[in-house]
């Protein structure tokens, strides 16, 4: 394992200190990082941490599934994301449960163990700004269990694609980049469909000019659906929903 700098692999973590503490928070929050190479995640053996704040995500492409008599629910996590992976193993939940962890995209993660968490004690607003990650998380939750209610599966496509370029997407000239490599069988998971049906759903989309597979991920042309900015307008606390605030 090597360490890192958290704050200056996330920059946004690092506007959580003011400017005058800034390069001091910099220097002294550092963590062990562990990479992970694609296929399945044995979270009992990937690592001996059980304590601390949790693990980073620096770079890469992860999913989450989780099954109950064969029918599962996914969860896509990627950079910035901060992840507790073995809370609630060792439980033993009413429902019998399956979960498993599947790296996409190579990863590299930040291990935030009690020594780090101590370095960012002394630095006390990046405790409330990866609460705000966490609750974020929780929210991204809620908007994906809404999408998978809706009736037609090319809305959930087409609403889900939006929903990720909102955060990893990028403008291009011919419309918004979304750089993941998504295959119909991960967009199966995501949007709780049989992967036939998402293969034609994706042909229709394509035919529609409203998403298509392109060698850096999937191009998104158009408006984002009005759906998704219903979805995130009841997904906000009051206050930011008033505001306007994401």
């Amino acid at each position: 394992m090597t360490v890192c700098q958290v704050l200056r692999e996330d920059p946004e973590l690092a506007e959580a200190v003011g400017p005058a503490e800034r390069e001091r928070a910099i220097e002294e929050c550092v963590a062990r990082t562990m990479s992970l190479a694609r296929g399945r995640w044995n979270i009992q053996t990937a690592t001996a941490m059980h304590d601390g704040i949790g693990v980073l995500v620096l770079e890469g492409l992860l999913i989450r599934r989780v099954g109950i008599d064969g029918r599962f629910g996914a969860e896509l996590l990627g950079e910035g994301d901060l992840l507790r992976p073995w809370q609630g193993q060792s439980d033993s939940p009413t429902l019998t449960q399956t979960t498993g962890w599947r790296v996409l995209e190579p990863m590299r993660l930040a291990l935030l163990d009690e020594h780090v968490e101590r370095r960012f004690a002394a630095f006390p607003p990046l405790t409330g700004y990866l609460v705000g990650r966490a609750l974020e998380r929780s929210r991204n939750l809620t908007i994906n269990m809404a999408i998978v209610h809706q009736a037609r599966v090319n809305v959930r496509l087409h609403i889900l694609f939006w929903h990720l370029a909102e955060r990893w997407g990028r403008v291009g000239t011919e419309g918004v980049i979304l750089p993941l490599g998504l295959t119909h069988s991960v967009l199966s998971d995501l949007v709780a469909a049989r992967r036939p049906t998402v293969t034609s759903s994706l042909s229709e989309l394509s035919r529609q000019g409203k998403v298509r597979p392109v060698r850096d991920g999937w191009l998104l042309s158009g408006d984002p659906p009005g759906e998704l900015l219903e979805l995130q307008r009841v997904s906000l606390p009051p206050n930011d929903a008033v505001n306007g605030h994401r």
